[in-house]
């Protein structure tokens, strides 16, 4: 059965950089752009884990080698486990490496939808959200992984009275909850001034998620692990012995199988379907900015911002003076999921809505653009469990899987190694395989697009 994943030199095909030249947006002539496949964070390697050819046997075989399947298999390798990691791409090759780059202990979704969704739930999810950015945060130290953290926290920021109102609301309900939150004003927190104050996120902050990925990848060929990357995944098939892992080279013979795949989940046959939908997010990065403008902006405080519109817009600094900033519009993928270039109009929509916050560096111009896949899933929620006889899954995305993956990966490899559930496992854990359908059409998420921009037009004219 074709798990419809893609070989790695038909994406490093499509990693070829397009300079577009005329990319026309609010406050920004004639600009130049370089629209990349690949991630604007770091250089992809130029040395790969060997394919697999011919037949393996393992305790668990792992498929997938972003946050979560890395994660999963080093833990599983230090409690003792035979591990193989099987790698279409690279590891780290996909959303791991393309991200903005936000550690938080935030969950996806709106806080007053997921209190009247989840609401005896909500205190145990807060619970394993604020608990997956401490143990990243500690991931980063114990491997020593050179990534350019800073534990700044971030801010669910208001730009109108309106998401004022509506988040000191969400800070009651995630403090009710147990979260780790304040809420704070714009001005004295040292906000930009198009931001009015919102949700500070005490735990996390900001780090190079290219960098995070490819040390995670580093530690990862340095273990016990075999990993074999260039190596497309065509079958899972379970048999009374185990499961049988089927490559274009060969076969793995496991007693347990972790399928760690995020949005390309959606093409595995043997994950539950329905489970996720594959949402393409892009990002934009700006040429240096004087710290002295971003002062006079009111950018006073290093943090990363995040607005509570119905589609999320991000900004944030990065360690080498420019301005990075994403999401706002969001593609779905009708097809076969692989290397792309950001849509120009999904990235001139961007630029002008950075324009439109920061109207004092109405002269920056934007750089470069790249996006990745993430995973929704139908509940907004990470979730994980066992997809048929001794064949699990873990999904740690829906927009805040940097800190969760990789804590969700690790919880899954010590149920595997034979603990206990543990409490935050449990919390995100399916009895049954069986999701909702699809929320994430492309009508609806234009019709989000659209919401939220005539919000923003009728704030700006009341001011």
């Amino acid at each position: 059965m074709s798990l419809g994943t893609v070989p790695l030199s038909c994406d490093l095909q499509r990693e070829a950089v397009i300079n577009m030249t005329n990319v026309t947006a609010s406050g920004v002539g004639s600009v130049g752009v370089t629209y990349s496949a690949f991630s604007g964070w770091a250089d992809r390697p130029t040395e790969f884990a060997p394919m697999l050819e011919g037949e393996l046997t393992c305790d668990i075989a792992v498929v997938g080698g972003g946050y979560a399947g890395m994660a999963a298999a080093l833990r599983l390798a230090e409690r003792g486990a035979d591990v193989v990691l099987l790698e279409s791409g690279f590891c780290g090759w996909g959303g791991s490496s393309r991200n903005a780059g936000y550690l938080s202990n935030a969950l996806a979704g709106d806080p007053q939808l997921l209190n009247t969704l989840y609401a005896r739930r909500l205190p145990s999810l807060v619970r394993y959200a604020d608990k997956a950015a401490r143990f990243t945060e500690e991931l980063i130290g114990r491997l020593a992984l050179d990534c350019d953290y800073e534990p700044t926290g971030n801010v669910i920021a208001a730009v109108s009275p309106g998401q004022l109102r509506r988040t000191r609301r969400n800070a009651e309900i995630l403090k009710g909850a147990g979260a780790d939150v304040e809420f704070v004003e714009g001005d004295s927190f040292g906000l930009p001034k198009a931001f009015l104050g919102g949700v500070f996120e005490r735990a996390g902050g900001l780090l190079n998620p290219g960098k995070f990925a490819f040390g995670l990848r580093e530690v990862l060929l340095a273990s016990g692990v075999r990993v074999h990357e260039r190596t497309a995944v065509r079958a899972v098939e379970p048999d009374t012995s185990g499961v049988v892992v089927s490559v274009p080279g060969g076969r793995v013979r496991a007693d347990r199988v972790v399928l760690a795949t995020n949005a390309y989940s959606r093409d595995l046959p043997f994950a539950p379907r329905r489970m996720v939908t594959p949402i393409w997010t892009s990002l934009v990065e700006t040429e240096p900015v004087a710290p002295e403008r971003l002062a006079a902006a009111g950018w006073t405080r290093r943090i990363g911002i995040v607005t509570p519109h119905t589609i999320l817009e991000n900004y944030r600094p990065t360690p080498h003076g420019t301005i990075m900033f994403g999401t706002r519009r969001l593609r779905t993928a009708p097809g076969a999921l692989g290397a792309r270039e950001p849509d120009a109009a999904v990235v001139a929509d961007l630029v002008r809505g950075f324009h439109e916050r920061f109207p004092s560096l109405g002269d920056v111009a934007p750089q470069r653009a790249w996006g990745g896949w993430v995973a929704m899933t139908p509940s907004l929620l990470p979730v994980a469990g066992e997809a048929t006889k001794n064949v699990f899954y873990a999904i740690g995305c829906n927009g805040h899987g940097l800190a969760q993956s990789p804590y969700l990966g690790t919880l899954l490899a010590d149920r595997l190694a034979g603990e206990r559930m543990h409490d935050d496992l449990a919390a995100v854990w399916r009895a049954r395989p069986r999701f909702a359908p699809n929320l994430f059409s492309a009508p609806a998420l234009n019709a989000a697009w659209a919401v939220d921009r005539i919000a923003d037009r009728l704030h700006s004219r009341r001011a």
